[in-house]
C-alpha cells in the first residue's frame, strides 16, 4: 500500500510539474478600448472628462470619417464600456448593424444639475437642490463639445445622442427645443415626471433635416411607463414627415437594466431604416 501511495504522489508531482513547465508567459501589456481626455469648459467653468472610443480602422485609414455617438452618463464606471462594446459589435462586417462610429462618453460632475431644467415643483427643488442648469449644459454641448470633437477627430455630420433616466430627460429637452443638435435620438427610461411632467407640454421646435427617434422603457411603474409612451404619441401625432419613430416596451427589463438591450435595439432599427 505504501508503494502505491508513493507512486500516486510521484505521478501527481510529475503532472503538476509538467503543467507548470508547459506554460510560459511571453509578455504582458495594457489593454485599452479608448482614451480619456480632459477639457476645460468656459461655459461650465470646470474641467470635464471625455472618454473616447475610436473604431479599430481609425488609425489604419486616415481618409475615413466617422459618425459620432454622444453618450450621457459616459463615465468609466457608468455606461461608456458596455455601450462602446455594442457599437463595436454592431459594426463588425458579419453583423453590419451600424456603421463604425466614434463614441464620446461625457463624464459626469453633477448629473442632477446638468440634466434638469428648473422645476416649479417644490418637491423636485427639495430633493434636487443643485438642479436646473440644463440650459448651460446644452450650450456646452452645442458651442464647445461638438466643435471640439469635430476639430480633434475625423467626423461626419451624423450625430447621435444616448440618454437614460435623467439623461433621457435631457435628450428629450434637446429634441424638443434644439432638435438640430443631433440626427438620432436614443431616449431610454426618460425621467419625464420631472416638473410635474411639463416637458410633455412643450411645443416641438420644427426642423428640416431627418430625425430618427427611438424611445424605450422597461417595467418601471405607472408614471415612467405612461410618460414614455406619451412622448412617443406626442411625436407621432405631430406627423413630421422627416421623422422616423420607434418605441419599445421592454417588459422583462427594469429601470436599472433596460439601457443595454434598448441601445442594441435602437442601433439596429435606426440604421436599418437609414439603409433602406
Amino acid at each position: 500500500m505504501k508503494h502505491v501511495i508513493l507512486s500516486l504522489i510521484l505521478l501527481l508531482t510529475i503532472q503538476v510539474s509538467y503543467g507548470q513547465e508547459s506554460i510560459e508567459k511571453i509578455s504582458e501589456s495594457e489593454f485599452s478600448i479608448g482614451k480619456t481626455i480632459k477639457i476645460k469648459s468656459q461655459l461650465l467653468n470646470e474641467t470635464r472628462d471625455l472618454n473616447i472610443y475610436l473604431p479599430l480602422s481609425y488609425s489604419k485609414d486616415s481618409s475615413k470619417t466617422y459618425p459620432v455617438i454622444y453618450l450621457l452618463d459616459g463615465s468609466k464606471d457608468e455606461d461608456f464600456l458596455h455601450i462602446s462594446g455594442i457599437v463595436q459589435f454592431g459594426s463588425f462586417s458579419w453583423i453590419n448593424m451600424n456603421p463604425e462610429s466614434i463614441v464620446v462618453g461625457i463624464g459626469n460632475v453633477d448629473r442632477k444639475r446638468d440634466f434638469t431644467y428648473t422645476s416649479q415643483s417644490e418637491l423636485d427643488q427639495k430633493e434636487f437642490p443643485t438642479s436646473g442648469k440644463s440650459e448651460n449644459f446644452i450650450s456646452f454641448i452645442e458651442k464647445e463639445l461638438q466643435p471640439f470633437i469635430d476639430s480633434a477627430y475625423r467626423t461626419t455630420e451624423i450625430k447621435t445622442i444616448i440618454g437614460q433616466s435623467l439623461g433621457g430627460l435631457l435628450a428629450t429637452e434637446i429634441l424638443l427645443k434644439k432638435p438640430d443638435l443631433f440626427d438620432n435620438y436614443i431616449i431610454v427610461s426618460p425621467s419625464l415626471w420631472w416638473d410635474n411632467e411639463k416637458l410633455l407640454d412643450v411645443q416641438s421646435t420644427s426642423y428640416i433635416s431627418t430625425k430618427s427617434i427611438y424611445i424605450a422603457n422597461g417595467k418601471e411603474g405607472d408614471i415612467m411607463e405612461r410618460t414614455a409612451k406619451e412622448l412617443f404619441d406626442k411625436l407621432k401625432n405631430e406627423e413630421n414627415p422627416n421623422t422616423y419613430l420607434f418605441y419599445d416596451f421592454l417588459e422583462d427589463k427594469t429601470h436599472g437594466d433596460a439601457l443595454h438591450i434598448a441601445v442594441y435595439n435602437a442601433l439596429e432599427k435606426i440604421f436599418k431604416q437609414q439603409k433602406e
